[in-house]
């Protein structure tokens, strides 16, 4: 039997894909700041909605003609709906074109550090270019299709966060076991945290919003070698890894870098920076090149999302839910048509975040950061509603792969997944400590709230032309196979 061509990612390859869309090292400073409690923080997030999710995902991913299109084929088939399946798509790709955005600014703020180019990081118009022309190469190398999209994730994962993340802890533990000062207390009362504080709910929701993403990869699953075994497995290990790792970077940062000096932007820098000049005091050089290679993990995470999503949406186009232009690809399969659009929705955030920015806790920022984790969170309500619809409403529809403990384990990871997103989102209002004052805290909900609206609206705008869209290519338009499959 000749080996089927369009199988064309390895379980390491997906796996790589999968990761490099969640764990990234830069995040391990936003850990820190809840110091020991990271600990505990990353446990509760990982055990009680990183797990669920990944394990719903490749559940729903498995049951047989449902991966087409990702949460939009489990979503729309399940609920047979094609609309609201557009729905939990359109909230999961319109999230990642502000995510580019700030993933960008991570790195020019290390190209800024390593070239000592401060106007890079500080003058608007040079950030704002800087992320055009940092996000426009990404979307470029993307044009040559999967392959080259799996290359630069597994190059970017590797080096980029493991091989990073190895020598970051072991730096850390070497600084720490010659008797350093320890920034933090170590002991049980300094793990749990004090919930009195405000802002303690607000940090839960950043450790929650770590681990999204672990579902956009599934639109790559018909070019996954053995799915129906290679998928979950890729989830259960990357479940594991990222808690590890991101417990540990957490930690590692909060007991090098004290408190007030903490940057969440440039905290990796300043780690690296106080780890290694104490083993190397002339070792800038190797520093630069350290952090350069951090950059490549965020690099492989932007051009993962890049194609994610975008893949999907134009699985869209085929039933109808937007203009055809969209359903264009290139000879590598890549949708031209959507990757400019997302282009276009980059360019847009770019300037509302670069430019836009308010002098009270620069809320034009805050806003958009949390408006992407509110939008996420729909995506994820409506794939949850979808799985508690196939656990009850059709519990033998033929899949290869079922969430362990049976009917009352599938009951039990969507219920704490579920109740664990309704959380995030309504902490998600609560105004960050990082808003100095009460005018500023009423601007940032009003902002946010009429742009979540907004945000609401929009694809339902989107999908009250499907007639328009379809008028003459009717014959050509898909429908959901969810009652072919269910006889």
């Amino acid at each position: 039997m000749t080996k089927d061509k369009s199988k064309s990612l390895t379980l390491f390859g997906f796996f790589a894909i999968t990761a490099s869309m969640v764990m990234t090292v830069y995040e391990y400073p936003s850990f820190a700041t809840s110091k020991l409690s990271a600990i505990f923080f990353t446990l509760l997030g990982g055990i009680f909605w990183f797990l669920p999710t990944a394990l719903v995902s490749a559940e729903m991913a498995s049951v047989d003609g449902w991966n087409d299109g990702g949460v939009f084929g489990w979503v729309g088939n399940s609920l047979h709906s094609k609309k609201i399946g557009f729905f939990a798509l359109f909230f999961q790709w319109f999230q990642i074109t502000v995510g580019f955005v700030t993933m960008s600014y991570f790195i020019i703020g290390i190209l800024s550090n390593v070239f000592n180019w401060p106007a890079l990081n500080n003058n608007p118009v040079l950030k704002f270019v800087g992320v055009l022309v940092i996000f426009g190469i990404i979307t470029a190398l993307q044009l040559g299709g999967t392959k080259y999209t799996a290359t630069i994730a597994r190059w970017g994962f590797v080096i980029g966060i493991l091989l990073m993340s190895v020598i970051f802890f072991g730096l850390a533990i070497a600084y720490l076991a010659q008797g350093n000062p320890v920034q933090i207390q170590f002991s049980w009362h300094a793990l749990i945290p004090d919930f009195s504080k405000t802002g303690t709910l607000t940090i839960f929701a950043t450790f929650i919003l770590a681990f999204v993403g672990v579902e956009a990869s599934a639109s790559h699953i018909n070019e996954l070698e053995k799915p129906e075994k290679n998928y979950p497995l890729a989830m259960i290990i990357l479940v594991i890894l990222a808690i590890v790792l991101d417990a540990a970077g957490g930690l590692a940062v909060a007991t090098v870098i004290p408190q007030k000096t903490l940057s969440l932007n440039g905290g990796i820098y300043q780690t690296f920076k106080v780890l290694l000049l104490h083993f190397m005091p002339h070792g800038t050089w190797l520093l630069n090149i350290l952090v350069l290679l951090i950059t490549l993990g965020v690099i492989a995470e932007i051009g993962s999302w890049v194609v994610g999503p975008s893949r999907a949406l134009q699985v869209s186009t085929e039933y109808g839910l937007l203009p055809k232009v969209f359903k264009k690809t290139n000879k590598h399969d890549v949708p031209v048509p959507i990757l400019v659009a997302q282009s276009v929705m980059v360019v847009i955030w770019d300037a509302i975040l670069t430019f836009g920015g308010g002098k009270e806790g620069n809320i034009s920022f805050l806003v958009a950061t949390t408006l992407t984790t509110l939008l996420y969170l729909v995506c994820y309500f409506c794939m949850y509603a979808a799985y508690f619809t196939l656990i009850f409403k059709y519990p033998n529809m033929k899949r290869s792969y079922n969430v362990p403990g049976g009917k009352f384990g599938k009951i039990v990871f969507a219920f704490f997944g579920t109740v664990t997103s309704i959380f995030t989102f309504v902490v998600s209002f609560f105004p960050p400590s990082a808003l100095p004052t009460s005018a500023a805290k009423h601007t940032y909900l009003v902002v946010l709230t009429v742009c979540f609206v907004i945000g609401l609206i929009i694809p339902i705008v989107i999908t009250s032309f499907e007639k328009h869209y379809t008028k003459g290519v009717e014959n050509e338009i898909k429908h959901l196979s969810f009652e072919k499959n269910n006889k």
